[in-house]
């Protein structure tokens, strides 16, 4: 059974929506943590943040809905 580990680096590789997902992800973890660095945020820099957290959280979901089909895939393969 291949590890997520693998999966994830054989997505990388062969995958171009994953390696957008894990990108776009990547550059709204550091978005958020520089927001995440001031002591207030106005209304709409709190509501910014909100809405990053959510799509961050999407793109997660995806790139994981990604590893289990491949995981499944080559379970079904494998048999």
């Amino acid at each position: 059974m291949l590890t997520d580990n693998v999966i994830v680096e054989r997505l990388r590789q062969s995958n171009t929506e994953f390696r957008e997902l894990e990108e776009s992800h990547h550059r709204l973890d550091l978005e958020l943590n520089e927001l995440q660095k001031r002591h207030v945020l106005t209304p709409t820099e709190e509501l910014t943040k909100k809405q990053m957290q959510k799509e961050k959280l999407a793109k997660k979901d995806k790139m994981a809905e990604l590893i289990r089909t491949y995981r499944d895939h080559e379970h079904a393969t494998a048999h």
